[in-house]
Parts: structure tokens; sequence; C-alpha cells
């Protein structure tokens, strides 16, 4: 059993899809505009588990994503191997970070705002 896929609830797929594609670098798996429909996927795993931009139209959708964003809680984690480099890079394209990578348990840790509602935390492994 793997998994195959995921969502995140965004306020607007097609807005998300941009984000998660021009400036975050991940490609298309399924892109229907017409129907708000977007999974995007890492280009390191073109394979691997597809993303679902999920459009957070039901009320429970939007109070459990809104309460993950005002208690500064991550929707999702993005695994990397160099932090400071993708830190760098993301912050260069203007991504609004909440804090620098900072040393957490088990690796550094370094939270963006992904401008769809979300935040979004960049983890690198601490190397045994």
């Amino acid at each position: 059993m793997k998994i195959a896929m995921t969502s995140v609830y965004v306020d607007d797929p097609l807005k998300a899809h941009a984000f998660y594609t021009e400036v975050l670098g991940f490609q298309s798996r399924l892109f229907m505009p017409e129907a708000y429909l977007a999974i995007v996927v890492s280009t390191e795993q073109p394979d691997g588990t597809g993303l679902l931009l999920e459009p957070n139209k039901h009320p429970l959708a939007s109070v459990y994503q809104k309460g993950l964003y005002e208690e500064g809680y991550p929707a999702i984690t993005l695994g990397v191997d160099n932090i400071e480099q993708e830190y760098n890079r993301l912050a260069d394209k203007g991504v609004v970070f909440r804090n620098k990578p900072t040393p957490t348990h088990g690796g550094i840790a370094a939270v963006f705002e992904d401008t769809c509602g979300n935040l979004v935390q960049l983890f690198q492994l601490q190397q045994p």
C-alpha cells in the first residue's frame, strides 16, 4: 500500500496551481481550470504522491483551514535536502516566510505562506 494522493484546502485552486507550479516548482499532474481541479506533483518524484489543491468551499473545510492558519500550524510539510538553499531560492521569488530555517527535534524547519490560506513547512531531516 502507498499514498497515491493527498489534499490541501486552498481558497482558489487556480491561484494555488500557479503558486505551486510557478513559484515552488511542482509540475501539473492534472489541471482542468474549468472544473477548478488541480493536482500537482514533485518534479523530483513525478510518479509519486499527488497533491490535490482542494477548494475550501465546504464550511467545515474553510473553518479547518482558517483554524490551522490562525494557530500557526502548517497544513503540509515538504521535505528538502538543503533547507538553506531552498529557503534562499523561495525568498528570492518573494515567498513570505514566518521564520528562517530553525533547528527542531529531528531536523531544521522553516514555515512560509502559500498565498492560498495555508502555512507550509519546509523540513530537512537531521543527518545521524
